[in-house]
């Protein structure tokens, strides 16, 4: 069978780059694979190819690594495409999205997966999505594409629309990552938790969320959740949720039925119940973080390249377990052992009361034959309409994009629950205006420049 050759499109992101291997490396099967590391900025490229090789000394595998910074010949033969890059960076693209909506006093939070900059997110990262699909469909037709980069649902629904015969999932970390920070609140064991999650990325809900109990029967979570809430000992204080701790997801909670399997900080700007003009006291009861992911984009860019420099200097490199799915499904497809992850992929009737060519976050099942999704049937009709207001926006963006149809970016954001809540009409049209010719040449040709400009 030989060793399964895993091509990193973006693997400047060093540190993302050393838990993904470091987790493929771990597993029996894996030991000797062949890493190929692909960057077009060949300063970070180096980096990280001085830590995986330093994870190879430490582990004492056979594996081998190369790099690259031409992106085709990166994928010649590969099995397996992990991407993870962000177009524009923070600076400018980041900066740029949060800055030009402010001037019409629109607030955001996070911004990259909806919302007006998760519509300007996706179109200038698609693109170079699209690009990575023409090279794997002439160089490595049969290779799995692993996607994280955001916006997740765009993404993922216009590799979708254009490149059908790409074989793709979407991989995100929240919902193992919220049922860690809920068995936390309830104080019990992460690994007694039962639960069936499904929806679309970042809205996504616990359909079941349950405990097992020591005579073999299941309890259900949820009266346990809104009663800890309600009585105010709910959501618990934390190290990594300080700005934000869920109070916005316990609120949603009581008021649907279910827990959204993403942060407050996310849902608060998918929805337009929490962040209103004039209404601080909102902001102040929900600990609603505006601004978060310009703040956190600094810290995380502080950390990393601290946290890369260690790696760097160090003669051995501790590798720990990640919570990440690459390496689970790598191995199972690879082997045959069957593993269960939450994948994005296209819908295709799985969830029946959704659009069949929308992106869906469902549990799969993983083997050699490879990612197959879980039928759900209708989800609870509170949670489609409102995941079917997300769902407007990701399709008018991707229309924009198959169609190069400069009016479906206007439509997408005038879709948008957030923005439309907080905008009129003219404001909108005028803000994505600004944002089109402020992002410039990140954008593909046909979405530059303004209406205005274009009209005069």
């Amino acid at each position: 069978m030989g060793n399964p050759k895993i091509t990193f499109i973006g693997a400047g992101s060093s540190v993302f780059m050393k838990n993904i291997v470091g987790d493929v490396l771990q597993r029996e099967a894996l030991k000797g694979a062949e890493i190929r590391l692909m960057d077009i900025n060949p300063t970070r490229l180096e980096e990280s190819r001085v830590i995986a090789g330093k994870l190879i000394q430490s582990l004492g595998v056979p594996a081998t690594i190369e790099t690259f910074t031409d992106q085709r010949r990166a994928l010649e033969g590969a099995n397996f495409v992990v991407v993870s890059f962000q177009i524009g960076g923070y600076d400018p693209c980041t900066i740029t999205d949060f800055e030009v909506p402010k001037k019409y006093n629109l607030r955001q939070t996070i911004a990259d997966t909806l919302g007006i900059g998760g519509i300007m997110r996706g179109i200038r990262t698609v693109p170079h999505l699209w690009s990575i699909c023409a090279d794997m469909m002439e160089v490595c037709p049969d290779a799995l594409m692993m996607q994280y980069v955001n916006p997740m649902a765009i993404n993922t629904w216009a590799i979708a629309e254009k490149f059908p015969k790409i074989k793709q999932v979407g991989l995100c970390h929240s919902v193992q990552g919220t049922a860690y920070e809920l068995a936390r609140d309830l104080d019990i064991p992460v690994s007694s938790l039962r639960y069936r999650a499904a929806g679309i990325n970042h809205m996504a809900f616990y359909l079941k969320f349950e405990q097992k109990m020591p005579d073999g029967s299941f309890r259900d979570l949820y009266p346990d959740l809104v009663r800890g809430y309600r009585e105010g000992r709910f959501p618990k204080p934390s190290h990594w949720n300080t700005r934000c701790p869920n109070k916005v997801r316990y609120e949603m909670l009581t008021r649907l039925g279910y827990f959204v399997t993403e942060s407050s900080e996310h849902f608060a700007e998918y929805t337009p119940y929490f962040i209103k003009e004039g209404r601080e006291d909102i902001i102040e009861k929900f600990g609603i973080p505006l601004d978060e992911y310009p703040k956190r984009c600094v810290e995380q860019i502080a950390r990393w390249k601290m946290e890369a420099e260690t790696y760097k200097t160090a003669n051995t490199i501790e590798v720990k377990e990640s919570h990440e799915y690459a390496s689970e499904i790598v191995n199972s497809i690879w082997t045959g052992q069957p593993s269960v992850i939450y994948g994005n992929v296209q819908n295709k009737g799985v969830i029946t009361s959704l659009p069949n060519n929308a992106a869906v976050e469902v549990p799969c099942l993983v083997d050699s034959s490879g990612i197959q999704p879980t039928f759900i049937g209708d989800l609870p009709p509170q949670l489609t309409a409102l995941i079917r207001t997300n769902i407007n926006v990701q399709e008018l963006t991707v229309a924009a994009l198959m169609t190069e149809s400069r009016e479906h970016i206007y439509h997408a954001a005038m879709m948008d629950p957030h923005t439309a809540a907080e905008l009129d009409l003219e404001q909108i049209w005028n803000l994505v205006d600004d944002l089109l010719e402020a992002h410039g040449d990140w954008l593909p040709g046909w979405a530059r420049g303004s209406r205005r400009a274009r009209v005069a």
